[in-house]
């Protein structure tokens, strides 16, 4: 879970449990697999990480980490643009996003809070900055956002066709439709008010507000 050049035993077998719980779900991989393909033995990985639920916390700890940006860089929160850079340029990130939310456990319900509390956080920096619009609800608009950009990842072999790629994960695929999200989030689509208009009149025959 760090640079590939980072060799310790640790990274490895860090690096190991992101790739084997994206590709086959952390409920599929025993920790002997995972010290396998780390290239140690099972002791050590418990040594490092105490047990396989400890290994699937780092990994959270660690997708949490590039979500946040480094916190003493604000360039790092304004121009990586958090969850978004993340997602186009990790790939086993993904996939272990993808297998998490998918399998639905607990551990994944508070690694998506957990997303939406950071990814609001850096809307209001953006928003304080002005580069991002205010918000009426600014907890929605966060929790709708990681929606957005985590729907790729629940829909892969529909997009992959769509598209016309034959892995949604690689590096290529994420620039080119990530390319048309941010179009859609900075231009928007519609010209007009017609559809809010629309919603606010039934919005407010149903006293929905």
């Amino acid at each position: 879970m760090r640079s590939d050049s980072d060799l310790t035993a640790r990274a490895r077998i860090g690096n190991a449990a992101l790739e084997l719980f994206g590709s086959e779900g952390a409920t599929r991989v025993s920790i002997r697999a995972i010290a396998a393909k780390a290239g140690v033995s099972p002791a050590l990985v418990v040594h490092h990480f105490g047990s396989k639920e400890g290994l699937r916390s780092a990994c959270d700890q660690y997708v949490i980490s590039l979500v946040r940006g480094d916190p003493d860089d604000p360039a790092d929160l304004k121009d990586a643009a958090g969850l978004a850079a993340m997602l186009e340029e990790a790939e086993p990130v993904r996939r272990y996003l993808a297998r998490a939310f998918l399998d639905g456990t607990p551990e994944a319900a508070a690694l998506f809070d957990e997303i939406v509390e950071t990814t609001a956080a850096w809307l209001e920096q953006g928003s304080a900055e002005g580069w991002v619009r205010p918000a009426d609800d600014p907890r929605a608009r966060a929790a709708l956002y990681v929606t957005w950009l985590l729907a790729p990842l629940a829909f892969g072999e529909h997009l992959s066709r769509v598209l016309g790629v034959a892995d949604l994960h690689g590096t290529d695929a994420p620039l080119r439709y990530s390319r048309t999200s941010l179009d859609m989030l900075t231009h928007g689509v519609f010209t007009d008010e017609r559809l809010l208009g629309a919603w606010d009149a039934a919005a407010t025959k149903r006293r929905i507000r």
